[in-house]
């Protein structure tokens, strides 16, 4: 393994991204961080981008190759430009941590966040929906992920502020997020194993088609004809992955169904997907053919029950969250205002 990287701080020169300021005008930059480390036997032969990725856990890969190109990795004290070259035992790395757009994203940002539970080793929030989960291109600050760091400053010691799962943007509901190294590695093997239990409300379009109960067993990929959505595929043709999701309807107009959906997998956007495969695109969910309606701007959707067995007391743990008022407010325009599944909470106060 290689000597774990130790931070230390040096002024140096930052380009400043808003090009020439006032003269009355003070300005700072900020420190650049130095990392050090001295590769090991195990990681002789490997590429520099994957050996800085496996030590500086807190930045992406990507952003490490930038970095790269850059000429901001030393070697020996000379600079190194190419991602792929070999590293031996006993090198001794240098690097330049520059500020970006990506690296300045991870920085607290105090919200209100709706904290349903909390303890020593995670926490669980009641997502609203509009807020990003974590920084990318268009939204490097503002995310839950920001205001997770500020909430708690454990968070910072685990990777990604310790989010093992995401909700869409505009999707609302319950998340749980690991607060230590150990229960974050716990929480990502329960939900590759499907030992986290994770339901949704959908209110979809038109009148429920089939059986009150269907399974939607459909792998998802890419959509072939638009990079920007997922699609039910056909894994000889193209990538994909498994994908099971469980339907129950709640009730049904000639408008719209209100449908239970407990996902059994975790693809990107995989109850959209379904959902529009099977004739039922949600409600405002332009994406997969759903058109904004009974006063709803946003897609559908709720994350309302969350249960799982607690990483490190084995204690059975089960929350619900109650609907938002948009959702109650859509589905009484809907009329379906009446059908609230058992064991729901009432809906939040306006």
């Amino acid at each position: 393994m290689p000597v774990p990287a130790v931070p230390d701080r040096e002024p140096g020169p930052v380009p400043d991204p808003a090009g020439d300021q006032a003269e009355d005008e003070a300005t700072e930059a900020p420190e650049v961080e130095w990392r050090s480390l001295t590769i090991g036997m195990a990681e002789h032969g490997q590429r520099l981008d994957r050996v800085l990725a496996g030590a500086v856990t807190e930045f992406s890969r990507s952003y490490l190759q930038q970095l790269i190109d850059q000429g901001a990795v030393l070697l020996h004290g000379t600079p190194v430009t190419k991602a792929a070259h070999r590293v031996k035992a006993g090198d001794s790395l240098r690097l330049e941590l520059r500020p970006t757009q990506e690296s300045q994203a991870f920085r607290p940002e105090p919200m209100a966040l709706a904290v349903v539970y909390e303890d020593a080793h995670l926490l669980v929030i009641d997502k609203p929906a509009g807020l990003v989960v974590h920084p990318a291109p268009g939204h490097w600050g503002g995310t839950l992920l920001n205001g997770l760091l500020a909430h708690d400053p454990a968070c910072t010691r685990v990777p990604r502020a310790g989010i093992v799962h995401r909700l869409d943007k505009d999707t609302s509901g319950l998340m749980v997020v690991a607060k230590t190294r150990a229960a974050m590695d716990a929480l990502v093997a329960m939900i590759a194993q499907r030992q986290v239990q994770r339901q949704y409300l959908a209110l979809a379009h038109g009148p429920w088609r089939g059986e009150r109960q269907l399974r939607v067993d459909a792998p998802i990929g890419r959509d072939p004809r638009n990079r920007l959505r997922m699609a039910v595929v056909d894994l000889a043709l193209h990538a994909g992955k498994p994908a099971r999701t469980d339907f129950e309807l709640l009730a049904s107009t000639a408008q719209a169904s209100w449908v239970r959906c407990t996902l059994h997998t975790g693809r990107t956007h995989q109850i959209r997907v379904h959902m529009a495969h099977h004739g039922h695109p949600l409600v405002a969910d332009t994406l997969y053919g759903g058109h904004p309606a009974f006063g709803l701007q946003r897609q559908a959707l709720h994350a309302f029950r969350l249960a799982f067995t607690h990483p490190m007391r084995e204690q059975m743990l089960e929350f619900l969250a109650p609907l938002p008022p948009d959702l109650c407010a859509a589905l009484a325009v809907a009329g379906l205002d009446g059908a609230v599944p058992v064991g729901a909470l009432p809906p939040r106060p306006s």
